[in-house]
């Protein structure tokens, strides 16, 4: 809790990557995110909710069950977890670090990924301790890798074509119109209507028009 109350970034992280736990509470019942919060750290908060541990995804790697082979290969695990544990959220950013990546710009690497997502996001809501805000992320996540795949197969210019559409503004405004139907549609697509955040991201973003 102290080095998120601190406001230190950089000693949060560590914190994070040594086994510290982000849902331990406090005397008051507070978490290390919650207290940070509190005292308007808000850049640890981030650091703290966007956190995921690389041994979780790691357990995909190893075939589990009945699976003769693991659902995430172990190359994509390292470039995978780069982009989950990504804290700016724009759809150019996350395109540009699928495209700077060679293992992960092409469609079956980018299937197998946005299909551990989509299994990550549902272990976030039914586990114990839900965790809505990673569940979003990890669907959010998966949405554009799968346009990824949607341009890779269909477009010339792949994923530089893709990277325009988010790009190019509306000629009266500039607005960037594509970029936000897509986030929309992510939004829509969350299959947890009754996940509160996915509430409040609707009642935030229904009355406002394109």
């Amino acid at each position: 809790i102290f080095p998120a109350n601190s406001g230190n970034k950089e000693i949060t992280w560590m914190m994070l990557e040594a086994g510290a736990e982000t849902d331990v509470v406090n005397s008051v019942g507070r978490t290390a995110a919650q207290m940070a919060a509190f005292v308007g750290q808000h850049d640890c908060v981030t650091v703290i909710n966007n956190f995921f541990p690389r041994e979780r995804l790691d357990y995909y790697t190893k075939p589990q069950g009945l699976d003769k082979e693991p659902k995430l290969p172990v190359k994509l695990a390292g470039p995978l977890h780069k982009i989950i544990t990504t804290t700016n959220m724009h759809p150019v950013k996350i395109v540009l670090l699928v495209k700077e990546n060679p293992l992960l710009a092409e469609v079956e690497p980018l299937q197998k990924c946005y299909r551990v997502l989509d299994l990550i996001c549902e272990k976030c809501m039914k586990q114990k301790d839900m965790n809505e805000v990673l569940a979003m992320k990890m669907h959010y996540i998966s949405c554009i890798f799968q346009k990824c795949i949607t341009f890779l197969k269909e477009r010339e210019d792949k994923l530089d074509g893709f990277i325009k559409s988010l790009l190019k503004g509306r000629d009266k405004d500039g607005f960037p119109v594509y970029q936000e139907k897509l986030i929309r549609e992510s939004i829509r697509k969350f299959p947890y209507c009754e996940a509160t955040l996915l509430q409040q991201l609707v009642r935030s973003i229904a009355p406002v028009e394109i």
